[in-house]
């Protein structure tokens, strides 16, 4: 099944009329919620600077995120930036990435099923 990403600055529905909230962060707040709402495990995720021309290492490491399951992650990598691509890697080996997020304004971030 094809999955692809949802990022909000309001209140969106996603997924079977679930809903999520992204509210505003302060340029020094880097948090970002990352919830996946597939129906498929997410076993790599990573946060490259959009100043880099690679992926940095998998943030979640030796753990992944169940479906429906979510974690807090700081995404502050000592540069000062805010625009940091994004990439999930699935359990059936789909990739889903998407470029030009700005962590300093972006609470959430969501992994869902069209």
């Amino acid at each position: 099944m094809f999955k692809t990403f949802g990022r909000a600055a309001a209140t969106l529905a996603f997924a079977a009329s679930a809903l999520f909230l992204a509210g505003t962060a302060s340029a020094e707040d880097r948090h970002v919620m990352v919830t996946n709402g597939t129906s498929y495990v997410l076993v790599q995720f990573y946060a490259s600077n959009a100043g880099t021309m690679s992926w940095e290492e998998d943030i979640l490491g030796v753990d992944v995120l169940m479906p429906g399951e979510q974690v807090m992650i700081n995404i502050d990598d000592g540069t000062g930036a805010c625009i940091f691509d994004f990439k999930g890697v699935f359990d059936d080996g789909d990739e889903v990435i998407n470029y030009g997020i700005d962590v300093c304004s972006v609470t959430d971030y969501v992994f869902y099923e069209n």
